[in-house]
């Protein structure tokens, strides 16, 4: 299924939206990312980024175009580091589905965790900015910001194990009885809600980050298809439960990987170091955010992999790779909740 852009198309909506813009657009689509096609635009006026809606049927409230731009206007102001908004196109005539404009972020991304390439001082400061950035998505004025109504309140778990087991049975193409062992077991030990409530990103891990290439201060977070409001432990127990994947390309995780030499936190130190930043105490129960993190990410590799069958997978051999791990992710979230 084709998912290139029409660039006559875009070249003349992107000179009404914007000011001293000068075409024409050339457009090269990233190959990263399994969920929303983005694409480079070049033009003589500079360099933009486009992120679309991928064609096909989709899954219900899936690929959310439309939220991922209000939250990053939103944020524009703030001290999250986001790229800047430019547009927003809800007209699905146009290109054959929604999309918006921003900036280029112009950095440097990590899909390594064990960062190569980098001195044991300069991981020890990029997992820290890590870790500062997410205490700060943690922060947002939800009232100042406009985002109080972002997303429903009351028990996010319960609500988050319901959706997600909808989207994977709704994709599912063959049984596999670690993850309906695993759905079940989240249900029944789920802990009491505690009430915390603040935007998480859905997603967060080191190569949803863009870094300056000189100081690795963060530029910018990216891709937050996946966010709302909820509880913080979703977000912390996702970079954990990243880090505890093995390493190399497939997994990008660290199990196994020697930390301390490398200058990388243990899982406890940079959650103990997350807290201290908020405040807030050590968290109770962080087998079952972990647990959930694995279950979560099954779900969603299993909807990559439905959709590279289906045809309209943004990078579909990549997309069948990434399916053949779901068991993986369904057996390491039994071990999270049985390790505790």
């Amino acid at each position: 299924m084709r998912q290139d852009l029409d660039t006559r198309v875009i070249t003349a909506w992107m000179a009404a939206q914007i000011s001293q813009f000068r075409g024409p657009v050339h457009a090269q689509k990233f190959e990263d990312g399994q969920s929303n096609p983005t694409f480079l635009l070049s033009a003589r006026s500079g360099n933009y980024v486009l992120r679309r809606k991928p064609p096909g049927k989709l899954l219900k409230s899936a690929h959310a175009i439309e939220r991922e731009y209000r939250v990053q206007k939103a944020l524009e102001h703030t001290n999250v580091p986001v790229p800047k908004m430019i547009a927003l196109c809800e007209n699905d005539a146009l290109i054959g589905s929604s999309f918006y404009l921003m900036e280029f972020v112009r950095g440097r991304v990590f899909d390594d965790p064990s960062l190569p390439g980098l001195d044991k001082a300069q991981r020890t400061q990029v997992i820290d900015e890590m870790c500062k950035t997410l205490a700060a998505i943690h922060s947002v004025d939800l009232d100042a910001t406009g985002l109080s109504d972002y997303g429903p309140r009351g028990d996010y778990f319960a609500r988050q194990i319901d959706r997600w087991s909808e989207q994977y049975y709704a994709s599912e193409t063959g049984t596999l009885a670690e993850m309906d062992e695993l759905i079940s077991e989240l249900k029944r030990v789920k802990p009491a809600d505690d009430g915390q409530v603040v935007l998480v990103h859905g997603d967060y891990r080191l190569d949803n980050m863009i870094f300056d290439r000189d100081t690795l201060k963060c530029l910018a977070v990216i891709d937050w298809e996946l966010s709302t409001l909820g509880h913080p432990m979703a977000d912390v127990a996702a970079v954990i439960m990243q880090w505890q994947m093995p390493p190399g390309p497939a997994g990008r995780g660290l199990r196994g990987v020697d930390r301390w030499t490398l200058g990388i936190p243990s899982d406890e130190e940079f959650v103990f170091r997350y807290c201290a930043r908020r405040k807030i105490e050590l968290p109770r129960h962080f087998g079952f955010y972990v647990a959930f993190a694995f279950f979560r990410m099954g779900a969603i590799l299993q909807g990559v992999k439905k959709r590279a069958l289906d045809g309209n997978a943004s990078n579909p051999k990549r997309a069948l790779e990434l399916g053949e791990m779901v068991p993986d992710f369904a057996r390491q979230g039994l071990k999270a909740l049985a390790d505790g």
